[in-house]
């Protein structure tokens, strides 16, 4: 077999696109090679003009450029695998599933076997191909925890994680080694690039998981330092390697989305903005820049803005449908936080017919969107509520063995609706925006919090008025009474937040359902505290969360939570948790 080739004198295959720094990614670069030896270098770049027609939402064009070379070079393997695992994750599929996991392993083989017959030394052959493998590894683990549903498949996920995770370590030691002997060469350069992305993002990972989960992985040799992944992966994305842009996606999907929905919504959306600039400019019609740029629009609270972009992004390519149904969750529920519930409904229901990620979860959504409407709004609609709600059920999946936990929420929900007299869900869009954790990105807005304080009023008042409670109603009254404090807390009422909370935990006792709602309102208490500086009564409450509560609706989403929460009171004036 040959071998990779990295000395500047060999030029039998010339780069058909030369990336520098200011270089603007245009179309020139989208052309296919013509066949001939493939070197390391050419390949590294090959791969990089493959990533950039897939940020110009060439997808099609991207999979042909790396096509020829797959099977041979380990970094079109890589590329290959990569857009093919990204569309697999998006549209959850059994087709695309099984054609990604065949694409992984024959991925990995390239990566096996450049590893065994490498000729050119080690560093420059053997670590790429040890980080390419890595990379494949951790795909193959991805597409193994949801292509099965069984604990074993879970398990390999498992193993696969560890052993990518073992070879990263390695090849951050041979980078510490070899920093001084390798200089600044290209080679060095993607290198130290691919490490910084995998480090950074095991580091961050890891740092997200309770402690109860992440001391069973340290026993196993994993450990995660938050600040140190972030610091990788800040380096590797203005490194201008090929995994430039991977490190600045892991960064954008950390600060936009892991957390907000298992943190404490304190992503740095300053950086996230800096980060995104120069891809706006090279990539201004790139529907996955687009869709980032709607994101931070949204977590900034301006959801007009928001929904232009998300507008403009599902208009920029019409290849991959799947970025399509990512547009169309963002834009429901931008409608949904101005209670715009004609046009929420509307992107429901296309979630409902279009996309498969989880039929049981936008079911459930658009029922509970429906069930904000007026009678002649929903008349309009001519769906059956009811009917709606009694479909959840049937439509539950299970993923690596488990059902999701955000559906099996809506199926216990939705069970209200079973009897022959049903007893309909109080403001259930609120408890959904709730669990998605929506109420943050309302609280940047006071006009839209003061209206949904309204709207959480008036069934505060109908519940209060109700002449005949149902056994429900203290479940009912306590969930209003949650988000209601929610409301205020973000209105800067906080004494009055603060009472809505203890009138929560005052009717622990009578909860016959909605026992999340204890823990939940505990936590939330404890945020409360910390916003007006008592760090100490702060982890009180959400160690008490924590350790006192279990087997609760949502319950490792709130353990995320908790451990970023008590994080961030670590050092605080009142002591450390």
């Amino acid at each position: 077999m040959w071998c990779f080739r990295i000395a500047s004198n060999q030029t039998s295959h010339r780069p058909f696109c030369h990336l520098e720094e200011d270089d603007s990614f245009e179309d020139a670069f989208d052309r296919i090679p013509a066949a001939g030896n493939m070197d390391l270098q050419t390949a590294i770049q090959e791969t990089q003009c493959a990533l950039n027609l897939v940020l110009n939402n060439k997808f099609s064009q991207a999979l042909d450029l790396l096509k020829p070379w797959w099977r041979d070079s380990m970094y079109h393997a890589l590329g290959y695998s990569s857009i093919l695992v990204m569309q697999a994750t998006m549209t959850f599929e059994h087709r695309d599933i099984q054609t990604a996991m065949a694409t992984i392993k024959e991925a990995l083989h390239t990566c096996q076997s450049w590893k065994s017959v490498c000729c050119i030394g080690v560093f420059a052959g053997e670590m790429h191909a040890e980080l390419c493998y890595a990379e494949c590894l951790l795909q193959k683990a991805t597409l193994t925890f949801v292509q099965d549903e069984n604990m074993i498949s879970f398990i390999k996920g498992g193993i696969k994680i560890r052993t990518s995770y073992q070879i990263y370590k390695d090849c951050q030691n041979v980078l510490n080694a070899t920093q001084d002997v390798a200089g600044q060469s290209d080679s060095f350069r993607q290198f130290e690039g691919g490490v910084k992305l995998g480090i950074g993002s095991f580091n961050l990972m890891l740092s997200l998981l309770p402690q109860r989960i992440l001391r069973l992985l340290e026993f196993i040799g994993f450990s995660g330092n938050r600040g140190f992944g972030l610091s990788q992966l800040r380096e590797g994305a203005s490194s201008h390697s090929l995994r430039s842009i991977l490190c600045v996606l892991t960064l954008l999907f950390y600060h936009t989305y892991v957390s907000l929905i298992l943190g404490t919504a304190e992503g740095n959306l300053v950086e996230a903005e800096a980060l995104l600039e120069p891809y706006q400019q090279k990539y201004p019609k790139g529907s996955i820049i687009l869709f980032y740029s709607a994101r931070i629009a949204a977590l900034r609270g301006n959801f007009e803005k928001a929904r232009a972009k998300y507008e403009e992004c599902v208009s920029s390519q019409q290849e991959w449908k799947q970025i399509h149904h990512l547009c169309y969750w963002e834009l429901m529920w931008t409608h949904s936080y101005q209670q715009e519930w004609e046009q929420a409904y509307q992107y429901a229901d296309l979630l409902c017919k279009e996309s498969r990620w989880s039929k049981a979860i936008y079911v459930y959504q658009k029922a509970a969107i429906l069930s904000m409407m007026s009678e002649e709004e929903l008349k309009k609609t001519g769906e059956n509520v009811v009917e709606l709600f009694r479909s959840v059920e049937g439509l539950k999946q299970r993923l690596a063995g488990k059902s999701i936990p955000t559906e099996k929420f809506a199926v216990r929900k939705s069970r209200r609706y079973k009897a022959a007299n049903p007893i309909p869900l109080v403001i259930p869009l609120l408890e959904m925006m709730y669990v998605w954790n929506g109420f943050t990105i309302v609280g940047k807005r006071a006009d839209c919090a003061e209206s949904l304080l309204v709207t959480i009023e008036k069934a505060e008042e109908q519940l209060r008025n109700d002449p005949n409670p149902s056994e429900f109603h203290t479940d009912d009254s306590c969930l209003v009474q949650m988000l209601k404090g929610l409301c205020l807390k973000h209105l800067g009422r906080l004494l009055q937040a603060e009472l809505c909370f203890t009138q929560v935990l005052s009717s622990e006792g009578r909860i016959r359902y909605d026992h999340y709602l204890i823990p939940f309102t505990l936590y939330e208490l404890g945020l409360l505290y910390k916003q007006q500086g008592d760090f100490l009564k702060a982890t009180t409450y959400i160690e008490n969360a924590k350790t006192n509560y279990k087997d609760y609706s949502m319950e490792s989403r709130l353990h995320f939570r908790i451990h970023a929460a008590l994080n961030s009171l670590k050092g605080s004036p009142a002591g450390t948790p």
